[in-house]
């Protein structure tokens, strides 16, 4: 089912081909139901660049959201130099929250000076670290210090995204917390928890996961002053009970006494956009096949990790409408395959497709494999149908990527 609906009245001939459009006025839309969640529930939502990293509507996204979360040196470069223009963080501005399952002493060095919390994956980094964090925490004061917990309570239905799958290396499973006292060493100067636990999901497996991490941690929460939530929560998604959601944080805020904060990446950016491709050959082999100008392994792998069926405008199932193709991109990968669809006329050479929903997780996770160019990027208001073509690639960038 289409839900970018904007990209309903969007020619695709306006772009080049391939090309990542983005309706900054749809990701308006999402921003002030995640800024609605920030005013009634107390809470700070953070934009998680790993899943969207458009810094063009940098502007944009800081007037809603009171930060971002990074993954790595580089997204938490990006969120302080685009998001927060290179200035210190404040009270208004939550700055960078940067959390990785190892970092490297040079990494890190450069991550203390740019982030406002930084949390750990085991103990071990967090005490073999000691001597670069308390020097940077003198530089710096305002700088918070948090561990990430695995509370070994599954909610993903796909194994490769399950952060709480038995032998994940994300988190400190909850059970080597059984022995440790407030008081204990390895916890002193840590101020906040931080869990992930899913993607693109709903309140309820929030719900039943708060459950168990207060049971685990019940003692531990109201000596902290910060818990991190996390991602994976579809805030903006149409049936997604944001009611209950303000409801649940004000109600562990209040209990704990701690400030909430969350890390949504595709609820800024769901129904926001699309990937304009166009059709360069038609084939058979058994079946009708067409062969497109993008590449499910360079421009959208996570309709082949998850995997999932991406929608595209004006087509049906296989079998729905008169017409069927198997879509397919570029590369040499046998599997570069889009899946099977049906339009109501034969496709032509030339003609121009749009994937649906292609903003989050897409841009962030291209790659030129083959030699294959990157999708253009533009931004298109749907409500001025002002568009603007925001980057182009070249060869260039495929070359100055190798050695």
């Amino acid at each position: 089912m289409i839900k970018s609906l904007s990209f309903h009245n969007f020619d695709p001939a306006r772009v080049p081909s391939p090309c990542f459009v983005v309706d900054e006025a749809a990701v308006e839309d999402n921003l002030k139901i995640l800024h609605r969640v920030q005013v009634e529930s107390g809470a700070k939502v953070l934009l998680a660049l790993k899943a969207f990293s458009m810094f063009s509507l940098a502007p944009l996204i800081s007037k809603y959201l009171s930060g971002t979360c990074a993954s790595g040196l580089y997204e938490a470069r990006l969120g302080h130099e685009e998001f927060t223009n290179g200035q210190s963080d404040d009270e208004n501005n939550a700055g960078v929250h940067t959390y990785s399952p190892a970092y490297t002493e040079a990494d890190l060095a450069e991550i203390l000076a740019i982030s406002r919390h930084v949390v750990f994956n085991s103990f071990g980094q967090w005490q073999r670290f000691q001597d670069l964090i308390q020097s940077a925490k003198q530089d710096r004061p305002e700088l918070q210090f948090g561990l990430r917990i695995n509370p070994l309570h599954s909610e993903g239905a796909t194994g490769l995204y399950d952060p709480c799958a038995q032998g994940s290396r994300l988190g400190i499973p909850y059970t080597e917390f059984s022995d440790l006292g407030p008081d204990d060493p390895r916890l002193q100067g840590i101020s906040g928890l931080h869990f992930h636990t899913l993607c693109e999901q709903g309140f309820a497996p929030l719900a039943r996961t708060l459950d168990v991490i207060e049971r685990q941690f019940g003692e531990l929460l109201p000596t902290l002053e910060w818990v991190n939530f996390g991602g994976g929560h579809h805030i903006t998604h149409e049936d997604y009970d944001v009611d209950a959601l303000i409801e649940r944080i004000k109600q562990f805020q209040l209990k704990y006494n701690v400030q909430v904060y969350l890390e949504p990446g595709e609820a800024i950016a769901i129904h926001t956009g699309v990937l304009v491709c166009e059709v360069l050959d038609l084939t058979h082999n058994g079946m009708d096949l067409a062969i497109l100008d993008t590449s499910a392994t360079c421009h959208m792998p996570d309709t082949l990790e998850m995997p999932y069926r991406a929608d595209i405008f004006g087509a049906g199932e296989s079998g729905a409408k008169p017409y069927a193709y198997r879509l397919g991109g570029q590369t040499c990968l046998a599997g570069d395959v889009m899946g099977d669809y049906s339009f109501n006329q034969p496709l032509s050479i030339g003609q121009r497709l749009m994937f649906d929903d292609m903003s989050h997780y897409t841009m962030v996770k291209t790659s030129m494999f083959n030699g294959i160019g990157l999708p253009s990027i533009a931004i298109w208001n749907s409500i001025s149908d002002e568009l603007n073509i925001v980057r182009t690639f070249s060869y260039d960038d495929f070359r100055n990527r190798l050695s």
